[in-house]
């Protein structure tokens, strides 16, 4: 635990970070919901080894980082891990890379290296994958950078999230592939995140799992007029699943939909802590 200590006062991320502006469509990166068979041991890998902050909204814990947060929800029998479903890794960015890995060596945190040197996968309880790279000129220690999706159709994916969430179309270098160079397809959201998407690494992976259920169990963005994007999303054929709700004790409001490729995603209104 003191190693873990330690790896936190590198990475803390600054305890007054908020969600950023909305883009054109009214929305931004909310959250990602894991589903955990011990939330305490998330909670410690979360802020000591990747320097998230603990921030609440009413009942509501959420881990806080710059760009996003996390949303922790106990469940038993443990949920499948995210191999081999759409959505099979999200990652960060960090200021200090070398000093980052020698503290998580240090740490003796399982650790995936790539040929980048500059870029690993840390291996976070329930067999979740977080990538984790290098930006020295990045303004905070840590920031979310993307979720990455396993689509057999990768232009059809990136142009469902531009038309209906208003993502900016791009690309950006696999920072992996250093002895073959290529090029991701991306859609780009406020601050500094974005959604990757790539074919299945596996090839025999014809049609990757559904989120729901999984440990990375569905993404979250959040709208500044949530009945408004529930309107626009329905008049583009997005069936919405059952009614808005209200988290209790909070601000937020809630509303589920689902991608054509099995990613579940949920609609918040007002998740940024009063």
């Amino acid at each position: 635990m003191a190693a873990w200590t330690f790896v936190a006062a590198l990475v803390a991320a600054p305890a007054g970070a908020q969600l950023v502006e909305t883009n054109q469509a009214g929305l931004r990166m909310g959250h990602v919901h894991l589903n955990v068979t011990d939330v305490d041991a998330h909670r410690r890998f979360w802020t000591s080894v990747m320097g998230g902050t603990i921030v609440t909204h009413g009942p509501l814990e959420l881990i806080q980082f710059p760009g996003t947060y996390l949303i922790l929800q106990e469940v038993e029998p443990p949920a499948p891990s995210p191999a081999g479903s759409i959505v099979n890794h999200f990652g960060f960015v960090v200021q200090d890379m070398p000093k980052m890995l020698a503290a998580w060596k240090a740490a003796e945190l399982p650790i995936e290296p790539t040929e980048n040197p500059n870029e690993v996968y840390l291996l976070a309880p329930d067999g979740i994958r977080v990538e984790v790279y290098g930006e020295p000129a990045l303004p905070t220690a840590v920031a979310m950078n993307h979720v990455h999706f396993a689509p057999p159709d990768v232009p059809a994916i990136k142009r469902w999230y531009v038309r209906m969430f208003g993502v900016n179309p791009t690309r950006r270098p696999c920072v992996a592939c250093v002895s073959k160079p290529r090029m991701i397809e991306t859609g780009d959201l406020p601050g500094g995140v974005n959604l990757s998407f790539s074919p299945p690494g596996n090839a025999l992976v014809k049609n990757p799992l559904p989120t729901r259920g999984r440990a990375i169990d569905h993404i979250g963005f959040d709208v500044q007029d949530l009945d408004a994007t529930i309107r626009r999303l329905e008049a583009q054929g997005v069936k919405i699943e059952g009614p808005v709700r209200q988290l209790p004790g909070t601000r937020v409001r809630v509303a589920l939909l689902t991608d054509p490729w099995g990613t579940s995603i949920e609609l918040t209104e007002s998740l940024t802590p009063p």
